[in-house]
């Protein structure tokens, strides 16, 4: 009967207290469970149990601190807008006088024996242990125990008696300790924070009795505590939608694509510097805008005015559409983000206000925010998921040749990714600097194997008819064919 009543109690979850980590646990911790924080300095433990005990919100709950005194961890736990002030603290900090009547102080300079955790636990918690314990940091008691042997058989024995009666715990270490090691044999699960040039991640090495997220998820530690965003999986995600084709609502464009964009592809829009990328994009967006589907676009290189202000130059309203609440309009600072960050920024928009296509603006700003990793994986999860859940989406891709040379569409080796790719392009004319547009690729179907002239004016975008009588103008030198 005991097996059944607690198997029943599991399919419930404790939450974290933490934005993103329930995501990770599947929901939160397994009641009646035990888990490891291992961490360096400053990456994070000891916040995280702060949420953990946070989340509580006036039910009892247990700190017992073994590294830092009372009115430390409180005036840390208000930093970061934490109240503990119903939480039960009990202060293990030798030599710390405390005055605070809520908190229970263990050990002096001339006591030289380890102390009875359970003991000291059931003299501050007369009513029985409560349902959640944090415990900081627990490989400090390593220290107070003759050998390692005598600490795991008093850490087994305190944590098989909390969560025998009913609390749900978790205890930290310092990473890379001897204590570390034993403990992680301890926990029913364990967490691994870090920190790296790359910032600051989470993993979760093992979670007994329920699934959890793999891999590495991003970790954001500010004034508001601390925040996981968990890592993308686009296979998680999907919603049912129709494959319609989407105008552009420019008939020559139209020809070009063979019919426009179809719904919950990926569109590669690729050419140098200064060729019209961002314009045909937000030309695209601000159509889908005028009929009435909500878009956005995430800027990397432009403040929002300055697009706004040249967009409007050529035809394209941004700021009505803006207002109207049918386009947002996201600047993006690369440097500050991390990749996994910005997909949950991106998931908000799509999940939360009905997003229905999605510019990326550009490619080379988004790689600023993986901090020298490859690109491919992180844009490949995001486009994926957009795709499954009906989003269409265009990439914005610089190539860094003008004219002439190898014809290349990506230098990030992702032309795979895309449903379609638009080549934008310049070629010498009379000696002059024309812009080209055509459609080197269309899995939906078929499209026009020409190029044609492209142009801005502020009137929007101007397409012409295909050039015909020409050849070489890939190369972007052409010549007139011999029988022209």
């Amino acid at each position: 009967m005991e097996k059944v009543r607690r198997s029943c109690q599991d399919k419930q979850r404790v939450s974290s207290g933490i934005e993103g980590l329930d995501a990770v646990l599947h929901g939160g911790f397994v009641p009646r469970r035990a888990y490891l924080v291992s961490g360096g300095p400053g990456s994070g433990k000891t916040t995280l149990g702060l949420h953990f005990l946070a989340a509580a919100r006036g039910e009892p709950a247990l700190l017992v601190s073994l590294g830092e005194a009372a009115d430390d961890i409180r005036a840390d736990a208000e930093s970061i807008g934490l109240d503990l002030s119903t939480i039960t603290l009990l202060d293990l900090t030798p030599g710390r006088a405390d005055s605070d009547h809520a908190s229970y102080k263990l050990l002096e300079p001339w006591e030289a024996e380890a102390p009875d955790l359970r003991e000291r636990i059931d003299s501050v918690c007369p009513h029985g242990v409560p349902r959640r314990v944090f415990i900081d940091a627990l490989s400090q008691f390593r220290h107070l125990v003759p050998d390692a042997f005598q600490f795991r058989k008093q850490v087994m024995a305190l944590l098989q008696y909390l969560t025998a009666a009913g609390a749900t715990v978790v205890f930290t270490a310092e990473q890379g300790s001897a204590a570390d090691d034993d403990l992680q044999y301890l926990g029913d699960g364990i967490l691994k924070l870090e920190q790296s040039p790359d910032g600051r991640a989470l993993h979760v090495v093992k979670c007994r009795g329920a699934g959890f997220a793999e891999g590495r998820h991003a970790v954001r530690l500010g004034s508001c505590g601390m925040r996981v965003y968990p890592r993308l999986i686009p296979e998680d995600h999907r919603q049912s939608f129709t494959p319609e084709a989407i105008p552009f609502g420019l008939a020559e464009l139209d020809a070009l694509t063979g019919g426009g964009l179809q719904r919950g592809t990926v569109t590669l829009i690729s050419g140098p510097s200064g060729v019209g990328k961002t314009s045909l994009g937000t030309h695209v967006m601000g159509e889908a805008a005028r009929r009435g589907e909500r878009s956005a676009i995430f800027t990397f290189e432009e403040r929002v005015g300055t697009l706004s202000h040249r967009c409007e130059q050529i035809g394209i309203p941004l700021s009505q559409m803006m207002d109207a609440g049918t386009l947002a309009v996201r600047e993006v600072e690369p440097l500050r983000y991390m990749p996994e960050e910005f997909a949950c920024s991106v998931q908000r928009e799509v999940e939360e206000r009905g997003v229905r296509m999605v510019m990326l603006d550009s490619l080379s700003g988004y790689r600023q925010s993986v901090r020298g990793q490859d690109i491919t994986p992180h844009i490949h999860a995001l486009c994926r998921y957009l795709s499954n859940m009906g989003v269409t989406v265009l990439l914005i891709n610089e190539i860094s040749a003008i004219a002439g040379g190898e014809v290349r569409v990506s230098e990030y080796g992702i032309s795979y990714l895309a449903d379609a790719v638009l080549m934008l392009r310049y070629i010498e004319l009379d000696g002059e600097l024309r812009k080209t547009i055509g459609t080197l690729k269309k899995r939906t179907g078929d499209f026009e194997k020409t190029l044609r002239h492209f142009d801005i004016t502020r009137n929007g975008l101007s397409v012409g008819d295909p050039i015909k009588g020409m050849r070489g103008i890939i190369s972007g030198m052409p010549e007139l064919q011999d029988n022209a």
